[in-house]
């Protein structure tokens, strides 16, 4: 059993000395916008090759890592976390050829190793460990593949944190490495042709300077015969003519057709198509009004999930041998999101959001339903897929108290039996997830998983952890994290709201969200704040808010319209300089989501809450910790770095603002467990110290 360890106010916190900001050069540009000045005084952080930044992020470090290691109990955070994060995780089997391939990581490996055997429920032998392609641990593998016959193997591996990705190609018959090498790959990985003797991929030209900053464009669709260079790789698809266009490439299984998927951005796609023989390509769904998803090309069908005409999604077939006669196979349901289908032992599965959590129903071809499948739990499913001669598959079920388990399925019956399950370093039994709805600014119900103590006291002086997202179509569904666990077993309040910009509740949701209505986002994070302040679960001076990209965001923006509103806020690797953000990497591609600075009405309304342009000289903020990485291509560290500087510059009040900026780290994606963990105890270590109260250690 655990032992009980409620947070309490502490008299007697220790002072921590914060050092003196370092003095950040205020330079003297200003950008007119349509009549508008805007001072931009710290653009020359903009350049991350500069010997000036270079020193100014030593010197922001020094004072971040200085007022951390001044927090006595921050050690043992890390130890409570690295035993929690310490199970045994591994992933739902696949099989290729003969092998089934599974990952996993016996507890605090940097990365998960793939495994495979030929007798499920046997250990195997290992087949690809990743933590042998870097010394630290910082090259992951984003993305991999099979051939059809299970031959050939693909890995998509990024260093550093870093969207670039290299492709490499495995032979499974002996595990050996081929020479095949592609460079200059985001976003992509190899989509093999039906032979096995090759793949298509989508690459940029290689870059002529500014590797993690320059502006992306032209992206280009390859094919890829094995056992060539890349220098001699066939030209599948361009379009010099839109320049900032996304393109993949999909083959069908049965070598008939390919096709190519075309957006201009986050939303919205058109898909072309071809048969493998034939010279040019034809546009199969016009873009870009909405969206189109690739399920299956069966018989010269292609099954396409769309919210065209159907807000929630709904799944059309289309004779490709028959002029594209449309039919629609399985309805929009009015009142759950279609989050995706997949296919597998003849059947689609339909993956559903049902109040952000997991349902799946089973239906035949011709969309006759053939089954509501019953899942063992609540929570969020990831799984359902395979081959058309499969009589079982193997899926994942995780939630907030319960990390990822697997069960098998049987196709023909519909049950679900356990298959593997973690063993954990703490009581589930303790905690329990509600899920409660509020209303925001204009009357909206937005939903919010609420998880804690089942002895928890509403009395307002629990310190509460806030998340969410809102944009994208993301949706944040139930998920175990680990970090969670350790704040809950201190009495803390983990709390997820699901908010609108995602897509939880179909492409309305989405759309209430987005450009002009970007507001309504913030409208309903701070509602989120104010209905847990109301209820007694904590109170402003114990809740923190946190989010990440998009939705470091919309914690930037949060802070500097309520500073009153938390104690403490942490914007991670956020979009924050939303005046200048489509000007780095692949921002342009997000000109659709929020609307760009280049355009005058959009500009009027990106400049009212752009968090950069809205901080205030002699305003009291929150303590305040930003985090970036300094090889994060995705959302360009500089958005962190010009945010820091105008924070530090206009703060009043006493509570600090750091940035901590990690090295040999990007986005987040592949980041290696010992730099979440470092990442996670620093994260919660400055909370605890900035909502007055002390961590109690724990045992199992």
């Amino acid at each position: 059993m655990l032992c009980a360890a409620f947070f309490a106010g502490c008299g007697n916190m220790k002072t921590i000395k914060l050092q003196p900001y370092p003095e950040t050069e205020r330079g003297d540009v200003v950008d007119n916008y349509f009549g508008t000045e805007v001072a931009d005084p710290y653009r020359w952080l903009e350049d991350d090759n500069s010997e000036a930044t270079a020193r100014w992020v030593k010197a922001q470090n020094a004072v971040t890592d200085d007022y951390l290691a001044q927090i006595p109990f921050r050690g043992a955070i890390r130890e409570r976390l690295a035993r929690l994060w310490n199970y045994a995780k591994e992933s739902a089997p696949s099989k290729h050829g003969d092998w089934w391939y599974y990952s996993y990581n016996d507890g605090l490996q940097n990365q998960s190793v793939i495994y495979r055997t030929k007798t499920l429920g046997e250990r195997g032998e290992v087949f690809l460990d990743p933590n042998t392609l870097s010394e630290d641990g910082t090259v992951a593998l984003i993305s991999q593949s099979f051939s059809k016959d299970g031959r050939y193997f693909s890995y998509s591996a990024a260093s550093a944190g870093s969207d670039w990705v290299e492709i490499r190609v495995m032979d499974t018959a002996d595990k050996s490495l081929l020479e095949d090498c592609i460079n200059w790959v985001k976003f992509s990985g190899a989509s093999w042709a039906a032979d096995g003797q090759g793949f298509y991929y989508s690459a940029y030209d290689e870059p002529e300077e500014g590797v993690y900053s320059s502006m992306n464009s032209n992206q280009k669709v390859f094919y890829h015969k094995l056992g060539t260079q890349q220098k001699d790789d066939r030209l599948v698809y361009a379009d010099p003519a839109h320049p900032m266009r996304y393109f993949s490439a999909w083959p069908s299984e049965d070598g008939r057709w390919l096709f190519v998927f075309s957006t201009e951005g986050t939303s919205g796609s058109e898909i072309l198509y071809k048969r493998m023989d034939d010279k040019e390509f034809k546009v199969l769904l016009p873009g870009f009004a909405n969206d189109f998803d690739l399920v299956e090309c069966k018989d010269d069908v292609a099954y396409v999930r769309t919210n065209r005409s159907a807000s929630n999604y709904c799944l059309l077939a289309l004779d490709l041998a028959r002029g594209n006669v449309v039919e629609t196979v399985i309805p929009e349901d009015g009142q759950n999101l279609l989050q995706g289908v997949s296919s597998a032992g003849g059947y689609l599965f339909a993956h559903y959001l049902e109040h952000a959590q997991s349902k799946i129903r089973q239906y035949d071809f011709e969309g006759r339903l053939i089954r509501d499948v019953e899942l063992p739990a609540i929570g969020t499913v990831g799984g359902f897929g395979g081959r058309d001669e499969d009589t079982e598959l193997y899926y994942m079920l995780s939630n907030y108290t319960a990390p990822a388990t697997s069960y098998r399925y049987d196709i023909k019956t519909g049950e679900s039996t356990l298959y593997k399950r973690p063993e954990v370093k703490f009581d589930p039994e303790m905690f329990t997830t509600e899920q409660v709805f509020f209303e925001s600014k204009d009357g909206t119900r937005v939903p919010m998983f609420v998880s804690h103590r089942k002895d928890i006291r509403l009395d307002g002086q629990n310190p509460c952890y806030l998340y969410a997202y809102g944009g994208f179509q993301i949706n944040l569904t139930p998920g175990f994290n680990p970090s969670a666990i350790m704040f809950m077993e201190q009495g803390g309040i983990h709390c997820v709201a699901n908010l609108r910009g995602g897509s939880e509740y179909g492409e309305e949701w989405h759309k209430g969200g987005m450009l002009a209505n970007k507001q309504n986002v913030f409208d309903d994070f701070i509602a989120a704040a104010e209905y847990l302040i109301e209820k007694g679960y904590t109170s402003s001076s114990k809740l923190a808010i946190s989010g990440g990209s998009n939705g470091g965001l919309l914690v930037g923006a949060c802070e500097v319209q309520r500073p009153d509103l938390y104690a403490v806020c942490l914007p991670a690797v956020g979009v924050l300089d939303m005046l200048r953000y489509h000007k780095f990497t692949i921002g342009w591609g997000w000109a659709v989501e929020y609307g760009t600075s280049d355009v005058e009405e959009q500009f009027h309304y990106i400049y009212r809450y752009s968090p950069l342009h809205n901080v205030r000289e002699g305003e009291k903020y929150p303590a305040t910790m930003i985090l970036t990485g300094d090889h994060d291509d995705r959302v360009v560290p500089a958005h962190s770095f010009k945010f820091a500087a105008r924070m530090q510059h206009c703060q009043a009040g006493d509570a600090p603002v750091l940035i901590r900026i990690e090295s040999n780290a990007g986005h987040g994606a592949g980041k290696p467990t010992s730099k979440r963990l470092d990442e996670a105890a620093d994260t919660y270590a400055f909370i605890f110290q900035n909502v007055g109260v002390e961590y109690r250690s724990v045992e199992d």
